[in-house]
């Protein structure tokens, strides 16, 4: 014989009655089915608010009965729409009665714990009884039996307790001369050995089913719900959880006390104590796996962990005072006045000094507990031995859960580690001896970060998910979404990082999707995106607080590097190819650095000199093994090099210029580059990572510019400038050629000072074959005094440039 109970979402609609229909049909293909049913989802809720609104004398009550009403009615024309009198003027007199009642309350404005569980008892009472005709109407083998026929109690209203002698006799009697090979019980509802209508309290229809199977003595219960089994976490914040496939009791109960709201353990304890298995299966998907629980505490050795829980809507008190120390009996007139009160303790955690004692409890008694406790120590508090009880609320506790956590070292580092880097701050701690449990309060508003978090750690196979959001997406930019685009599979399978671009925005329009967007049609998006502010971009992002975060400009706007701040300070990490930030003030760029320790959010940068080549990162290394910088000599305008490689005498130089900008190797002012501005900012950037403090304005620029170029007015000024002072440059020239030397504008720093400016090059230097729009930096280090460290390669380029960045998001990743 088996035993299964159908929730209140399974029989919430006529298509979910029949797929229960159906799988009882199946069940008893091979042998009796017993079947156990909630009230039709919500309608417990609705009695009950109907009670309130007739009890209050508000006549609102009316309205859900209508509601209640229409919900069965039409439930029945759907499920046995032909020749369905009787069953109707069955249910319609039920609905009749429960009007009467509901009238009664209104007229005396009084409901009773007593007829709170009359009241309460038609949701199941009418479901059985849909579900039951519905499959008598078909042909099939079934009999409604009234579980208040079986299952007898005390009179404690709204939380009877059974009588287990009796219960058991009534059932087992039955069921030895039943013949049917399909029995519906409706759930939750009971009757006292008075004879007066009761009901099991929070999880009745599970305890009835628990009742049934342990009586019975079955193989096992089957649970059915609408979700394929208890889930590594909440599925719908964690959209990787997936089901768990076992469970042992203990694990089981521990994720459902932590919000698993598929169980509620206490009302299982029949079948616990006999050890007879327990399955949770999902009505929408009869064929999963589902999850089977048992008292085997081996189940699934391999994971130490098994899922991790959240509860919500925590409220934190602590007592402290120096008064507690040594002093017995804090903890016992504490928790006293809880209980007096009826307030349920959810967690508890004490330092070892005595110094103070921290709970949570549900936010909604936070305000009683307080002025409880308070009254409790008023003497203490007056004598200020202890402090008044300090309460903080918005809070919510996330757990980890698994029997075998004990066997495994490091668990709980693990677990504070993740939440830390995505600067997920943890408002107290609780661990058991049995190391089943590990939680930790944090903030309401982190709970989806830290559930993702942790489960990424602990579920995912190590896969890292990285959440992009991106500003600035014209040229470079439109080809780091594009590499992105084209890695995205090879990423998640060989580096085991799963990219996301959650955000894009221009200098007009932002788009956002926060489980991200499609790269096959972000243009077409972002074109009648909604208006792009930075204030907007950045508040969507703290909005969304996605774990691994990180802000990508593409800009060389001075208004975007001053919000880096404001990113890092959210634990955002920012990759940036725009200069400005970097080489502006030194306290600014100090300040970034000490943001992005402070709140473990990286600050890479690595496209601010060398395009795509690794040069800050090389340098990085340097530094860090111990090495010590004595001088850089670099050509680091990817743009310069290209004009003076393509500028001789047969060529004018405005026309080079020209042509540089054409192809994008110029910003669209060309000044920028030309003035050696943008070269003075590499260097100096290089510099600060040397570890050198050193502004813009201490760097000296030799500009081979005439003054009529550096006073234009505008770009095209300036090209009226070119044409006007052509012989400037062609002397330039003929004085390289003359001298066998190459222009090259050289970037130098001797450890102290830097400078830079236009140079001729002799044949026999590195800098002299740079072609096109490379770039060449030789660093001479005290491990590398006389050959330098050379690296070189293409030092501009959209591609290149989107490919540094590229690394740098990667190196995030990793």
């Amino acid at each position: 014989m088996n035993v299964l109970k159908f929730g209140g979402t399974s029989v919430g609609s006529a298509e979910n009655i029949k797929k229960v229909i159906a799988i009882l049909d199946s069940y008893s293909q091979k042998e009796s089915v017993i079947c156990v049913v909630s009230a039709v989802g919500g309608i417990t809720d609705k009695l009950l608010r109907a009670g309130e609104f007739a009890q209050q004398k508000n006549e609102s009550y009316l309205s859900e009965f209508k509601a209640i009403k229409e919900i069965h009615l039409n439930l029945l024309s759907e499920l046995i729409p032909i020749q369905n009198d009787a069953v109707k003027e069955y249910v319609e007199s039920k609905l009749t009665i429960l009007k009467s009642l509901l009238d009664g309350i209104y007229l005396i404005n009084e409901l009773s714990p007593k007829t709170s569980d009359k009241l309460v008892s038609f949701g199941e009472l009418l479901s059985s009884y849909i579900v039951a005709e519905t499959m008598k109407s078909q042909g099939l083998n079934a009999v409604r039996k009234n579980s208040q026929d079986l299952i007898v109690t005390n009179s404690k209203f709204t939380k009877a307790e059974v009588n287990f002698g009796v219960t058991n006799m009534n059932i087992r009697e039955y069921f030895k001369n039943a013949n049917q090979k399909i029995t519906i019980l409706p759930g939750f509802i009971s009757k006292s050995d008075s004879g007066e209508i009761t009901t099991l309290g929070r999880g009745g229809s599970d305890f009835t089913a628990a009742i049934i199977a342990a009586a019975l003595k079955v193989n096992r219960l089957e649970i059915w719900t609408d979700v394929s089994g208890m889930y590594t976490a909440n599925p719908k914040l964690v959209k990787q959880a997936y089901p768990i496939e076992r469970l042992s009791y203990q694990e089981a109960m521990e994720l459902s006390h932590f919000g698993a709201k598929v169980l509620y353990p206490p009302s299982l304890q029949p079948v616990l104590v006999l050890d007879i298995p327990i399955l949770i299966k999902n009505t929408n998907d009869p064929d999963a796996h589902g999850t089977v629980i048992t008292s085997d505490k081996s189940n699934g050795f391999s994971k130490a962990a098994k899922g991790i829980s959240n509860i919500s809507n925590i409220a934190l008190l602590t007592l402290q005072g120096n008064g507690m120390i040594g002093i017995p009996g804090f903890s016992k007139r504490l928790f006293e006045t809880l209980a007096q009160e009826k307030i349920n303790v959810i967690f508890i955690t004490q330092a070892s000094s005595e110094h103070s004692i921290c709970f949570g409890i549900d936010e909604n008694d936070a305000s009683l507990a307080a002025e409880s406790i308070n009254l409790t120590f008023e003497n203490e508090i007056s004598l200020l031995k202890i402090d008044p009880i300090i309460v903080e609320k918005d809070l919510s506790i996330v757990a980890l859960v698994g029997d075998n956590m004990k066997n495994h070292q490091g668990i709980s580092g693990r677990m504070f580690s993740a939440l830390g880097k995505n600067n997920i701050n943890i408002r107290a701690i609780a661990q058991g001896a049995s190391e089943k449990n590990i939680s930790a309060v944090i903030a309401e508003k982190d709970v989806k970060k830290a559930l993702n978090t942790i489960h990424e750690s602990f579920f995912e196979d190590q896969t890292k998910q990285l959440n992009v959001y991106i500003t600035g997406v014209g040229n470079v930019g439109e080809r780091l979404v594009e590499q992105i685009q084209q890695q995205k599979k090879y990423l998640k399978e060989q580096l085991k990082i799963n990219l996301r671009v959650i955000g894009l925005s221009n200098s007009r329009t932002m788009i956002f999707d926060e489980s991200g967007l499609s790269l096959k049609s972000w243009k077409e998006q972002l074109a009648s995106g909604e208006k792009a502010t930075l204030e907007g971009f950045l508040e969507r992002n703290k909005s969304f607080n996605l774990r691994n975060s990180i802000f990508v400009d593409v800009t060389a706007n001075e208004e975007v590097s001053k919000v880096y701040a404001d990113y890092l300070r959210e634990s955002i990490a920012v990759v940036a190819c725009n200069k400005i930030a970097c080489s502006s003030t030194f306290e600014n760029y100090s300040n970034l650095k000490r943001l992005s320790v402070k709140y473990n959010a990286p600050f890479l940068f690595e496209t601010n000199v060398g395009a795509g080549l690794p040069i800050i990162d090389t340098l990085n290394h340097l530094i860090a093994s111990g090495d010590k910088i004595t001088s850089i000599q670099a050509v680091l305008s990817g743009s310069l090099n290209f004009v003076f490689n393509n500028f001789d005498d047969t060529a004018k130089f405005h026309d080079v210029v020209k042509q540089a900008q054409k192809e994008g190797y110029t910003e669209p002012d060309p000044r920028i580059d030309l003035s050696g501005v943008d070269v003075a900012r590499k260097i100096l950037i290089l510099a600060r990572e040397s570890g050198t403090k050193m502004n813009l304005e201490d760097i000296e620029n030799d500009s081979f510019l005439t003054e009529n170029n550096l006073k234009s007015d505008s770009v095209d000024d300036f090209y009226k400038t070119l044409i006007a002072d052509e012989a400037h440059f062609q002397k330039l020239y003929a004085s390289a050629k003359k001298n066998d030397c190459q222009l090259k504008y050289v970037a130098e720093f001797n450890g102290e000072n830097a400078k830079v400016g236009l140079k001729e090059i002799p044949s026999d230097h590195p800098f002299y074959n740079l072609k096109g729009k490379d770039n060449i930096v030789m660093f001479y280090t005290q491990r590398y005094p006389e050959q330098p460290l050379i690296i070189k390669g293409a030092g501009a380029g959209a591609d290149v440039t989107a490919s540094g960045l590229f690394a740098d998001i990667i190196r995030i990743g990793n």
